[in-house]
């Protein structure tokens, strides 16, 4: 490109998430206190975790004159503003959770290399170049004999080592070069465990595009439609899908990943490994467990959008979206008709009354303090109650069904008769407790009694003030050949 190809195309990257924080104001500490938090040790934290660690660093940071006079919870909703932290609300969670943005990891990579950066070209990356070049010209020519005399000359390569590894003179890797192949494998990895965060970026503008489409496509079907109702996953099907799809199933490949954690457990064993960081060996040890949870949680978004996208069509929702799309658009056309005619400002002859609330803070809150309320006279001696024991027993005996009268009143009369009702169980013998009587009949009849569909009975009893009272209840039969059934 020329340079005002260039001009423009820089002229736009101005304005992104990760540019506008390396020009920052207070980009030092935005980005240091961003890497220790949620890079360094934990990637993603809970609100309350990461209000509580960063009010204490930025008490430090202050300590040591740094100008950071905002509260903690300010900078958390201005980062959040700037693109620089995500915040979503993972299902079960208690609280919402807070992790660095693909801008802001780019902004801490592009910071890290220039005070990282190698001196020099190594020879492990020249390899990893070679490598990989030379193995992509191999997988794809389509020369049968080029292919089989590159075999053949594997074959008496690995037939030579095998003849030198057997006499013992097999050539060892010195220890400076092998702690240099295992940084950069190191720095693979970790670049590898930090695009996972722009894969599952990638997924969600999925997500938002396809369900975008859903509503716009005209017609009561449109492509992406047509396709889930067929049962397509459009987003495991996607260019993004495929590509991490691939990855996924390489990763969890029982074979491959037996070897991958054999290789990370002979390499940590060697002697070289001493000649590597502490934080170095740590992430190599840790490597498979990092892929596997940052992994795991990329294909828990991919099938996560894939479930909730399905349901959205399935369950017509898209539908009434459509419908509020149309009257909004219909809207702000005859809107733009009008606007010569009538301005926002002229009057119109109608008061609208418009909703609204007031904010305070919660600093203006009086906390309820219960000795407050306490009176500080003496306690008095109270009038003694004018209640006997025989109200209290009155009391409770009309408080609780008594079932054991209950159950021998059934017992009795099924002796004489082959069956009986609520209603004539209540004649012969008068409901002691009222309502509670024929309720707890009721509940002997769910367990022991036979319903009559559609049918039902009035019942009538006498409450303690001479009130008759009557109700409809079902129709419910105690037959005799379960009386030894029926018991308390």
């Amino acid at each position: 490109m020329k340079p005002l190809q260039y001009a423009a195309t820089f002229d736009r990257l101005k304005d992104e998430p990760a540019w506008q924080l390396l020009r920052a104001n207070k980009a030092p500490e935005i980005l240091a206190l961003l890497q220790f938090l949620l890079h360094d040790t934990d990637r993603v934290l809970p609100g309350s975790v990461l209000t509580e660690r960063l009010t204490t660093e930025l008490g430090l940071m202050r300590a040591q004159g740094h100008d950071l006079v905002d509260k903690a919870t300010y900078y958390i909703r201005d980062w959040l503003s700037e693109g620089w932290l995500e915040r979503r609300l993972s299902e079960g969670a208690g609280e919402e959770e807070y992790e660095l943005s693909t801008a802001a990891l780019d902004a801490l990579r592009i910071a890290n290399s220039l005070y990282t950066q190698r001196q020099h070209a190594t020879e492990s990356r020249l390899a990893l170049v070679m490598s990989g070049l030379e193995t992509l010209a191999r997988e794809t020519d389509q020369d049968v004999e080029t292919r089989l005399a590159k075999l053949r000359q594997d074959r008496e390569r690995i037939n030579h080592e095998i003849d030198l590894v057997a006499r013992g003179e097999a050539p060892i890797l010195d220890p400076e070069r092998a702690a240099e192949r295992v940084k950069e494998v190191i720095g693979l990895a970790r670049e590898l465990s930090e695009d996972f965060r722009r894969v599952r970026q990638q997924f969600t503008e999925l997500n938002r595009g396809f369900r975008e489409k859903i509503i716009q496509d005209e017609g009561s079907r449109g492509q992406v439609l047509t396709e889930l109702f067929a049962g397509r996953d459009v987003i495991a099907d996607s260019p993004a899908g495929k590509t991490f799809n691939a990855f996924w199933s390489l990763l969890t490949d029982p074979e491959q990943s037996t070897t991958l954690e054999g290789a990370i457990d002979a390499v940590t064993r060697r002697e070289f490994m001493r000649l590597l960081s502490r934080e170095d060996r740590i992430f190599l040890t840790q490597l498979s467990r990092t892929l596997l949870d940052g992994a795991g949680s990329v294909n828990n978004v991919q099938t996560g959008f894939a479930k909730s996208l399905r349901s959205y069509v399935q369950s017509r929702e898209y539908q009434e979206q459509r419908r509020l799309t149309k009257l909004l658009n219909t809207a702000k056309s005859e809107a733009l008709a009008v606007r010569e005619k009538l301005r926002p400002e002229k009057a119109i002859g109608m008061d609208l009354q418009l909703s609204s609330a007031s904010f305070h803070s919660i600093g203006r809150w009086k906390p309820y303090d219960p000795p407050m309320t306490l009176s500080t006279k003496d306690m008095e001696d109270a009038d003694e109650a004018d209640v006997s024991l025989a109200t209290v027993q009155d009391a409770i005996e009309q408080g609780e069904i008594d079932f054991r009268t209950l159950y021998g009143n059934l017992q009795a009369i099924l002796m004489q008769q082959s069956q009986v009702s609520i209603a004539g169980l209540m004649k012969t013998y008068p409901p002691p407790q009222g309502l509670g009587t024929v309720v707890g009949y009721i509940s002997i009849g769910s367990r022991y009694g036979v319903f009559v569909d559609d049918q039902t009975e009035v019942v009538e009893w006498t409450t303690q003030a001479g009130e008759q009272r009557a109700a409809a209840i079902p129709l419910i039969y105690f037959l005799a050949e379960s009386r030894e059934k029926i018991h308390a």
